[in-house]
């Protein structure tokens, strides 16, 4: 079933990311530790190394992970994340994105697509998304990013794990997952 989602999502790419749904599907599950990973990262064009470790310090992570910086359903994705992202500060997470693109790309669509508001990390080969079970084969046999989210607790604990190739319903999910972390905290 798993390869049969991920042929479909790669004949879907040429298309558009978003043309292939794919819902509820992603390999770590809700309670599983979420994998550590040091990535260079850029927000509001300006480049950093992103810890999750350190980030989580500050309070619950949504990660997600995108195919593609500049693609049709990423730049949905992408501007529907920035426009959320303070509410989710005033919740107390941050958000991070994450794709299999270069340092470069990834700071340019920090600033136009993320409009400055959150940090994008670049996963040269999509390594960090094979240890999130999140990635897929473009037509051109390249690794890359499916499009999952995952909302992750400070302790490393993973609260949602959400992959819809259509990238509307993320924030939704994560904002909720983030609020209901939050009700049971008080």
């Amino acid at each position: 079933m798993k390869m049969l989602m991920k042929f479909a999502m790669t004949v879907g790419l040429g298309l558009s990311v978003a043309a292939i749904p794919v819902q509820g599907i992603a390999a770590l599950q809700q309670g599983a530790k979420a994998p550590d990973f040091t990535l260079n990262a850029a927000q509001a064009g300006k480049e950093f190394s992103l810890s999750l470790k350190q980030t989580l310090r500050g309070g619950p992570v949504v990660l997600y992970f995108f195919p593609a910086a500049f693609t049709p359903g990423c730049t949905v994705e992408a501007h529907l994340f920035a426009e959320a992202n303070s509410q989710f500060n005033q919740l107390g997470a941050r958000v991070i994105g994450v794709t299999a693109g270069n340092i470069h790309r990834v700071a340019e669509f920090s600033r136009s697509e993320c409009r400055d508001k959150f940090a994008v990390a670049a996963d040269p080969g999509a390594k960090v998304a094979a240890k999130y079970d999140a990635t897929m084969q473009a037509p051109d046999k390249t690794t890359l990013s499916n499009r999952t989210s995952y909302v992750i607790a400070p302790n490393g604990t993973i609260l949602l794990s959400y992959t819809d190739s259509k990238p509307q319903a993320h924030v939704e999910k994560t904002m909720a997952a983030v609020r209901a972390w939050n009700a049971r905290r008080r």
